[in-house]
């Protein structure tokens, strides 16, 4: 099954990537999520080695870049994507590295090397979390950081009905499974929050901040009227799941 879904990933992330140009990069987090100003998770940058796991059409990269890491790298399933990226990213101050790859698998990332790892609403889209979470571990250095943010995992699985939340799948329920707003063939993960915090711990992680608030300013309410994150959805439940941990070291 891991093999069949890159497969369909890959296909449907070349097709779809225009679509996502530049959606909801550093500093954002997530849809009515807090930001990266706000929760300073990164800290001072500077001179820094980084690595972004689904780089997308590289904007969290171009973010960073902007507050002067000193090597920028990048990895994504999709050849568009990869394209996309190179042309943004072409002018960066800082040394560009990306690789069209699938994060389950090292495409000739150093290890041991990197003092931030991050990954913006793309490690739900693992087909083998515990792979790619041995593979963060092994590109960082001891006592590096990694940060990532997803859709919270209690969102999909209940529906605003009127002023109710009503649930339409046990949050018990964990695999692959194909998200009813995904509008091309595509196979997601689904996970609760205690595999991901314990599957980072039995990786070689320590846990330091878990970040399940949302940001419900009028820009918010504008920007995401009418969409799968509803303004009146993340009043009552929280749309994206952000976890800091670190390597031990």
């Amino acid at each position: 099954m891991g093999n069949e879904s890159l497969v369909l990933n890959k296909k449907s992330w070349d097709e779809v990537a225009p679509r996502f140009f530049g959606r909801n990069p550093l500093p954002e987090y997530g849809p009515l999520a807090p930001r990266e100003e706000e929760l300073n998770l990164l800290g001072d940058v500077a001179g820094m080695k980084i690595l972004d796991i689904g780089c997308g059409s590289g904007h969290s990269l171009q973010y960073m870049n902007s507050r002067g890491v000193g090597e920028l790298w990048g990895v994504d399933l999709s050849e568009t994507q990869i394209e996309t990226a190179k042309e943004l990213l072409k002018d960066c101050s800082s040394p560009v590295h990306l690789f069209e790859s699938p994060m389950e698998e090292n495409p000739g990332l150093p290890l041991a090397y990197f003092d931030i790892v991050y990954s913006i609403y793309a490690l739900g889209w693992t087909t083998d979390l515990r792979q790619t979470l041995t593979n963060v571990h092994h590109y960082l250095k001891p006592g590096g950081i990694f940060v990532f943010s997803w859709e919270h995992p209690l969102h999909s699985r209940a529906s605003l009905v009127g002023k109710e939340l009503h649930f339409n799948k046990s949050y018990h329920e964990e695999g692959a499974y194909d998200h009813e707003a995904w509008h091309a063939p595509a196979i997601m993960q689904q996970y609760r929050v205690s595999t991901y915090i314990n599957t980072l711990i039995e990786c070689g992680f320590e846990i330091e901040k878990v970040v399940e608030d949302v940001s419900l300013t009028e820009e918010d309410r504008v920007r995401h009227a009418n969409r799968w994150y509803s303004y009146e959805k993340a009043k009552m439940m929280p749309t994206t799941l952000i976890i800091k941990s670190r390597k031990k070291g």
